[in-house]
């Protein structure tokens, strides 16, 4: 069986006074859904200090183990500093950064080279989306920013269509479904069926304490990643109780 999983992304917010959040979401971790926070680097290892029973996780890592790369953090530093898992190849670093599905994916093998666990993300805009080449975009982020050797530990997918992030635009629960399905079988064809089953599938975009329940009872969708309504217990921690009681 999968564990659930409620990621929250906080993005460049928060400063320490934020942490006081964190006591709040804790009384819903622990249960049958597996609680995850990724708050800035500067405050990740004050998270893992007042997280209790959630995991906390950095937004992003270099390549590389160290070296001249000013401004940027690596897999060993955030392992050291306490986190267990990495968000990888968001919309946002992809667009913002220019990182491309090779960059992604060597970040994941460092990710997994440090202790790590990658939550790596593939997503498509409103113009593919539009042109129906969602899948073929999926297929190809899945096998380009993925390396081998993914295990149901050190792997969670998420899903993110890049026009539902922010904007409230959420996709019809076929879509979804649809989505998290073929992502799926692509794993389950490329790493087998064991761990392509145990590989756990996140749904994000737009998603609040309103619309979770429906999201959360489609097809192959083993959690969420969130974006601004898990900086606030009073938004995330219903979210997290949806998925707890799917």
């Amino acid at each position: 069986m999968r564990r659930k999983l409620a990621a929250g992304n906080w993005k460049m917010n928060g400063l320490a006074a934020a942490l006081d959040e964190l006591e709040a979401m804790s009384g819903a971790a622990g249960g049958a859904a597996e609680v995850l926070i990724c708050p800035p680097a500067t405050l990740v290892s004050q998270a893992v200090a007042a997280a209790g029973d959630i995991a906390i996780g950095g937004q992003d890592c270099h390549a590389k183990a160290s070296g001249a790369h000013t401004g940027d953090i690596s897999a060993e530093m955030l392992k050291d500093a306490g986190a267990s898992y990495v968000i990888l190849g968001h919309s946002e670093r992809r667009t913002d950064h220019g990182e491309t599905d090779e960059d992604v994916r060597n970040k994941t093998r460092a990710a997994w080279d440090a202790g790590l666990s990658a939550v790596v993300c593939v997503g498509e805009s409103l113009a593919e989306r539009e042109a129906s080449n969602t899948l073929d975009i999926i297929a190809g982020q899945l096998a380009g920013s993925i390396p081998d050797g993914a295990t149901g530990h050190n792997l969670v997918v998420a899903y993110e269509p890049i026009w539902a992030i922010g904007t409230g635009k959420v996709p019809t629960t076929d879509q979804i479904g649809e989505v998290h399905d073929f992502m799926r079988a692509k794993l389950e064809r490329r790493f087998g069926e064991g761990v392509g089953r145990s590989v756990r599938l996140l749904y994000g975009g737009s998603v609040k304490p309103g619309n979770a329940g429906e999201i959360f009872a489609v097809s192959n969708v083993d959690g969420a990643l969130v974006g601004g309504a898990s900086l606030k217990a009073d938004d995330f921690v219903p979210i997290i109780e949806a998925l707890g009681a799917g």
